[in-house]
């Protein structure tokens, strides 16, 4: 499935990109006045192929749930049991996400790859069981995953993302959950652009100084125990990723295969976008950065993207929150050119 997609991913239309910017130089307004929110609209108007592009509606936020054996290193002070009981939080509906969701309009749906606990389901909630494995291996002893447990990963997210294509969503938004999955997440940038773990490496859910220094020691140990090759996107995901990275991996890829706006939440959607370039370069014009995240590995690897995070607001919780504030904006962007007046037809002089 991989291969399939990663051959229906094309570079953005060219000329859709400069019927974009023609006609923003018609619109009742100074050229260039509206900053970022002008070149985004005209990278997503080169990503749909016309001009201008489908508003991004309705948008889902897809939240994948994955436990991790680097658990047991102490990188964190909540105990593993937490993800599979925030996994019933989202889908009882009580979760930061939800709220979010409910405030912007968005839909969540929450995705089980890796979870190593037993899940306690709502009645009605609904659930997408795709549990690739209980959990990741230890990545300071051997690898997280093994190559076939990547790729399934990978497939799960790809077929979220294509559910939710077929059924009319009109922008991607990635979510995630996972106690340690920052650590993880951590290892993962620093292997795919080369910077030392303590680059990279963040607080995640605010541990103290010792519990910090321990988390870049064992980021960094793990980095010289596997000695990544980013070259090899599906061995790096192999030696260091959550199952939820490698299914947001997957699930990016068929964003930018379906011509799907996907926006980016925090540092593990950072994590998964380098690997899901790495495997495809032409899946980054698929790619919005909603917001910067806390986590210092967020801003190295967006730097490495070459994406401009839309918002800033010191956010570091994870679960999708960011992107979902980021979505009004991205809506924002491309409904200038579908409403916005120019200057011939609305009777208004130029300069």
């Amino acid at each position: 499935m991989l291969s399939e997609i990663v051959a229906a991913i094309r570079p953005p239309d060219e000329l859709a990109m400069e019927r974009a910017r023609a006609l923003h130089a018609r619109l009742t307004k100074p050229a260039g006045s509206l900053g970022a929110l002008e070149e985004l609209s005209v990278r997503l108007a080169g990503l749909a192929g016309e001009c201008p592009p489908r508003l991004p509606e309705p948008a889902v936020v897809a939240v994948f749930a994955g436990d991790h054996g680097v658990h047991a290193q102490r990188v964190t002070p909540w105990p593993q049991e937490v993800t599979a009981q925030m996994v019933g939080n989202f889908l009882a509906g009580g979760a930061v996400v939800n709220a979010f969701a409910r405030q912007t309009g968005a839909m969540v749906t929450v995705v089980d790859v890796g979870v190593a606990s037993p899940l306690t389901v709502p009645e009605g909630a609904d659930l997408v069981a795709a549990n690739v494995r209980a959990g990741t291996r230890d990545m300071t002893v051997g690898p997280a995953l093994t190559r076939d447990e990547v790729l399934a990963a990978v497939e799960v997210g790809a077929r979220v993302a294509a559910d939710h294509v077929g059924n009319g969503v009109g922008a991607l938004l990635t979510g995630d959950m996972g106690i340690a999955n920052t650590t993880a997440a951590a290892a993962l940038i620093a292997a795919f652009t080369g910077t030392p773990a303590a680059e990279v490496t963040g607080r995640g859910t605010g541990v103290d100084d010792v519990t910090y220094a321990r988390k870049i020691d064992v980021v960094a140990t793990a980095l010289d125990r596997h000695r990544p090759d980013d070259t090899d996107p599906v061995g790096v995901l192999a030696a260091f990723g959550g199952l939820e990275h490698a299914a947001l991996a997957g699930y990016l890829l068929a964003g930018a295969a379906y011509r799907t706006p996907v926006i980016l939440d925090g540092v593990s959607a950072v994590a998964a976008a380098l690997a899901a370039v790495a495997i495809a370069p032409d899946s980054r014009h698929a790619l919005v950065a909603g917001h910067r995240s806390a986590e210092p590995g967020a801003t190295v690897g967006l730097r490495r993207l070459g994406l401009t995070p839309l918002i800033d607001l010191g956010l570091r919780l994870g679960e999708g929150t960011g992107a979902l504030l980021a979505w009004p904006v991205v809506g924002g962007a491309v409904r200038v050119l579908h409403e916005v007046a120019t200057f011939d037809s609305a009777g208004v002089s130029e300069k």
